[in-house]
């Protein structure tokens, strides 16, 4: 915990404002952003229509998907699954020149995790000095969870029509009948 939490006051010491890890997603998606066309639907309801001119998936053409700025929505739910912009939602962004760093939740930031990591605990005393409490019960095995070890199985199947045999007058002998 010590360790993890030097390492988040390091990083805003020089300067970041967000987790590692989402620097580089970002910045991942500011390489893919690169080769999208984005067309502007309506400017002040913030919606584009993002092409993908280079496909990732071999033999599959590219897509294109609906970004909703306002709304924090685009068709391939990155964005609002992991709370910050996916590469179609930078590529609208760099269309209308606006920032899209606004669009990463705050859960992201340094200063929010460094709550986690800055937690103290106090160091544990040794086991053989733990004072532990008597149990007062007993504890007792329910048997019928138990299985049988001995003789056939029982089946759990449910009779059906099938199952019922047609009644004759008994018992008949081999031999005789």
């Amino acid at each position: 915990m010590p360790r993890i939490g030097q390492q988040q006051v390091n990083q805003m010491e020089t300067g970041h404002v967000f987790v590692e890890d989402v620097r580089d997603a970002i910045a991942a998606n500011r390489r893919m952003a690169r080769s999208m066309t984005v067309e502007v639907y309506s400017r002040c309801n913030e919606t584009f229509r993002v092409t993908e001119t280079i496909s990732r998936r071999p033999g599959i053409p590219p897509r294109s998907y609906r970004v909703n700025l306002r709304n924090r929505r685009c068709d391939c739910r990155r964005f609002q699954t992991l709370h910050y912009p996916c590469a179609h939602v930078v590529a609208a962004c760099a269309k209308v020149s606006l920032n899209g760093e606004h669009f990463i939740d705050e859960v992201y930031t340094l200063g929010r995790t460094l709550r986690v990591w800055e937690n103290e605990f106090p160091v544990l005393p040794d086991l053989s000095t733990w004072e532990v409490p008597p149990t007062t019960f007993e504890l007792v095995p329910d048997k019928g969870l138990r299985r049988n070890p001995k003789g056939r199985p029982q089946s759990s199947r449910i009779h059906n029509e099938m199952d019922i045999r047609d009644k004759s007058d008994g018992k008949l002998c081999g031999v005789c009948r």
